[in-house]
């Protein structure tokens, strides 16, 4: 197989432009071509009135033509890289020490369904311990809050089977650097429950929210037909340990810094239910989500090592989706192989901050996300379509426990419960969230009247004035930054465009440190793991974590020394 890369071809290319390309890059006939597949399709959209889809193409002929082919110096081609995933190691069929060593995995989100998911097939059935709901009650629930401001604090936008990013726009892309193609692990695994295959092959490949609920449920059926347990409505109270006593295997590098005293070191025996029930294990993957802040709480008073980390705070914007689709693609706007825009934004204030566009969802809502009664947090969803009447992005300033939230381990959790908080009581106190027009966030005057703009936001928004909702700096750099991003989008500054607040989850606000062996600095057999821990935004990452985490967890278990753990 021979993969050839950036085949540019225009928009409204004929059926039969890509084998001619491939054939004319190749120097051969069409009757030479055994197969080819389509391994990624992106566009170039620079020049909007020559918008150009781009193709990277796998190419199956004779073994001798693609020998001589890989040689010849005018042809520019290269074997197509092995992505099957390979497994680490492999569990005997009858398992030892079952009831002591079957490992556990604490949240069922993406990540947790991947490190669950890898363990099954590498024989090691897997008990998974999950504090919400099953994705069903789960979707029932949260249009229930949506819809009546009924809030259930363990079934929700954040807590339940599938993890926050069920109720989001499931895009299936990240920046994590992958040598071994663990994404493409993922991809074919979700395709494998019902995705779209057009994911394995789309440069910005989605799902959305009603196709991830029936994939998430074929995923968990396949975990239990290889053997693993999954218990929702199940609390982990704290875990259980014991002195660690190092041994002369190998742990990797040291796990011993100077920020953790080695006599206060622990190894992982188990976990104790908020119904007192005790499970023993001595491998334990914590894949939580950000919002587990009860379990974060517990994990420091427990001596698990957690370090304070970075994210950002900021509002909601919504823009009709036929205004980024004519700022994006021009007269193109609209075009099936394009679907709705998006757009990616990134600006350095006057002020030292950054301001950047996070989850941007293109034809979707915007969404109540809080997990706690007298709160307010915004989110973004799409379905599969796109096809809502507006586009919405999070709009949101960095900041850092320096500076913004010093004093201990947990307070970037205090400033978003304070911010979520004060955005409950601008909203009115009933779970609807304030929210004011661009052009008068911009002039710095109260917004009372909609215009044109649509607000999506259920269960319903309550206009006013968004300056008192973050601190001064944050204001004043997401001020500066909606005219520099107008500057780059066409409308992105528009009037009657709306804000919501407020968005406080972009990300963890905690590292739950661990070393190379991906257990806890102080906590040994403990694997943090996905966005909770700090390691993974969004959904294919955290499911690449949870991979990493199986991995290492099961090489540690049967005595592995792969060397595919890097």
């Amino acid at each position: 197989m021979l993969r050839l890369d950036n085949i540019k071809l225009p928009l409204d290319h004929a059926d039969t432009a890509l084998l001619d390309e491939i054939c004319s890059r190749l120097e051969i006939s069409a009757r030479e071509v055994v197969n080819f597949i389509v391994f990624k399709r992106s566009y170039d959209a620079r020049n909007k009135a020559d918008i150009q889809l781009i193709y990277q193409v796998n190419v199956q002929l004779c073994v001798e033509l693609e020998k001589d082919l890989l040689v010849r110096e005018r042809v520019v081609c290269r074997p197509a890289p092995d992505t099957r995933y390979q497994f680490v190691t492999m569990a005997d069929k009858v398992f030892p020490n079952e009831a002591q060593q079957r490992p556990i995995v604490v949240g069922f989100g993406p990540c947790g369904i991947l490190s669950a998911l890898l363990l099954a097939q590498m024989g090691l059935r897997p008990i998974v311990l999950e504090r919400g709901s099953n994705v069903r009650q789960r979707t029932k629930d949260t249009w229930g809050f949506w819809r009546k401001s009924q809030l259930n604090t363990e079934s929700n936008v954040q807590f339940g089977e599938g993890g926050a990013g069920t109720f989001s726009d499931g895009k299936l892309y990240s920046q994590v650097k992958d040598k071994r193609h663990l994404g493409r692990k993922v991809l074919d695994e979700f395709v494998k429950a019902g995705a779209p295959p057009e994911i394995l092959f789309l440069s910005k490949p989605h799902i959305g929210t009603f196709k991830l609920v029936t994939m998430v449920e074929r995923m968990r059926a396949e975990i239990i037909r290889l053997g693993g347990e999954i218990h929702f409505d199940t609390k982990v109270e704290r875990l259980l340990h014991e002195p660690f006593v190092d041994s002369e295997s190998n742990h990797g590098d040291t796990l011993i810094t100077d920020r953790v005293n080695e006599n206060t070191v622990r190894q992982v025996t188990g976990v104790c239910l908020a119904d007192d029930r005790v499970l023993n294990s001595r491998h334990v993957v914590m894949a939580m989500g950000h919002s587990a802040r009860d379990t974060f709480s517990m994990l420091l008073d427990q001596g698990v090592y957690i370090e304070p980390k970075p994210f950002s705070i900021g509002f909601r914007i919504e823009h009709p989706q036929s205004v980024i689709d004519s700022a994006q693609f021009g007269k193109n706007a609209g075009h099936a192989m394009l679907g709705a825009a998006d757009y990616k934004l990134v600006h350095h204030c006057a002020n030292g901050r950054s301001v950047y566009s996070f989850c941007m969802c293109p034809g979707g809502t915007v969404v109540a996300a809080t997990s706690e009664e007298g709160h307010v947090v915004t989110n973004g969803m799409s379905q599969y379509s796109r096809n809502e009447r507006n586009a919405n992005s999070a709009i949101v300033v960095g900041i850092n426990p320096e500076t913004d939230y010093p004093g201990h381990v947990l307070a970037g959790i205090d400033l978003q419960r304070k911010l979520e908080k004060l955005a409950y009581e601008l909203g009115g106190s009933d779970y609807s969230a304030p929210a004011q027009l661009v052009g008068d966030f911009l002039a710095g005057k109260p917004s009372v009247a909609l215009e044109s703009a649509k607000p999506s936001y259920k269960p319903g928004i309550k206009l006013g004035d968004l300056s008192e909702a973050l601190p001064e700096f944050a204001i004043e750099a997401i001020r500066e930054a909606i005219l520099v991003f107008d500057r780059k989008i066409k409308g992105f500054a528009m009037s009657e465009a709306l804000l919501t607040g407020v968005e406080t989850r972009t990300s963890s606000p905690i590292f739950i440190k661990r070393g190379a062996d991906f257990q806890n600095l102080s906590m040994k057999g403990l694997y943090p793991a996905g966005e909770g821990a700090g390691y993974a935004g969004g959904i294919l990452s955290a499911g690449i974590d949870g991979i990493k985490v199986a991995e290492a967890l099961a090489s540690s278990l049967l005595g592995s020394t792969n060397s595919y753990l890097s």
